[in-house]
């Protein structure tokens, strides 16, 4: 710039004036409408709804995704449609009056079809508007129908039961009851203590039913074992028996006397079983009884007596 211009510019201050306002004009037009343009764009994320009011009515319900609303018109409640998950403690008297305290935890979720009935008739904070009070009661409705005993015994039952009516109560409202789990019983310290006295009886009692089982199997082993041993010795009497007769059937005096023929070795035998005594055989040479025809051995003389001895004389 020269410096006659500058001179004029300087000389000039209304223009530089004009400019500045211009600009500033422009950054709050753009900032109007950067603030015009994020107003009127939501994005709804993934697992949840947008409840669309406008002047404060419900008008309608925006799904996942990006949606272009009026700004300053209307407005975007969220509500999330995931399963949620809640805990919750309560005491009640069971059917035998007595105190149980149930922990449980519901999983649940806002219907995503009924979001803008959730929203108008209880609003975003239905857990402790609704959903507790709900718990509260299914609990005390089911433990009231069980002894503190069939509580721990038919915990399946009681879980089912408080699920049934939770839905009963919440479904109509909006809200989707998935499942409820029992995670503990906690019952007064006397009665904690009967109930353990009582199942250390039943294990006693167990354990002896089972030492009886045992000595009736083992006494009837015993028994299987003594008939088995009986039976094994009446059937080898039996056979033996058996034998016998067969033997006594077969056996003659024929048979007899060629079994001791086959056996005889030739010797006679000196004695022979009589009535009441053993009598003498004669001595017969073995060859003749084979019907040997040789010369008979001959037999030494017999000696003659000695003659007696003649009396001394007497003095």
């Amino acid at each position: 710039m020269s410096q006659g211009q500058e001179g004029r510019a300087f000389q000039n201050p209304d223009a530089r004036g004009r400019s500045v306002s211009a600009l500033v004009a422009l950054s709050l037009i753009a900032v109007v409408a950067i603030f015009l343009v994020s107003n009127a764009v939501t994005t709804i994320e993934a697992g949840t709804r947008g409840v669309l009011k406008t002047f404060g009515e419900i008008t309608g319900v925006l799904e996942e995704g990006l949606h272009f609303r009026m700004p300053f018109i209307t407005s975007v409640t969220v509500v999330e449609v995931r399963t949620q998950r809640y805990e919750s403690n309560s005491s009640a008297a069971s059917r035998d009056l007595q105190t149980v305290t149930t922990q449980v935890v519901i999983n649940y979720r806002p219907d995503s079809g009924q979001v803008d009935r959730l929203v108008r008739e209880i609003g975003v904070d239905y857990e402790r508007r609704v959903v507790d009070p709900a718990i509260q009661e299914a609990i005390k409705a089911a433990t009231a129908r069980f002894t503190a005993e069939e509580l721990i015994t038919r915990r399946p039952e009681v879980s089912d039961l408080i699920q049934r009516g939770l839905s009963e109560r919440l479904t109509p409202r909006g809200v989707i009851v998935e499942s409820v789990s029992i995670t503990d019983f906690n019952f007064s310290p006397e009665f904690a203590r009967a109930i353990e006295a009582k199942q250390v009886a039943e294990q006693d009692a167990l354990r002896a039913a089972r030492e009886l089982e045992r000595a009736r199997i083992e006494a009837q082993q015993q028994v299987a074992r003594a008939e088995a041993e009986a039976r094994a010795r009446l059937e080898i009497a039996r056979a033996e028996a058996e034998a016998l007769r067969l033997q006594r059937e077969v056996i003659s005096a024929e048979l007899l006397q060629l079994r001791f023929i086959e056996r005889w070795d030739g010797v006679m035998p000196r004695f022979v079983g009589g009535e009441n005594s053993l009598l003498p055989m004669l001595n017969i040479p073995s060859s003749e009884v084979l019907g040997d025809r040789g010369p008979a051995p001959q037999r030494a003389p017999a000696e003659e007596p000695a003659p007696a001895a003649e009396p001394a004389a007497s003095p």
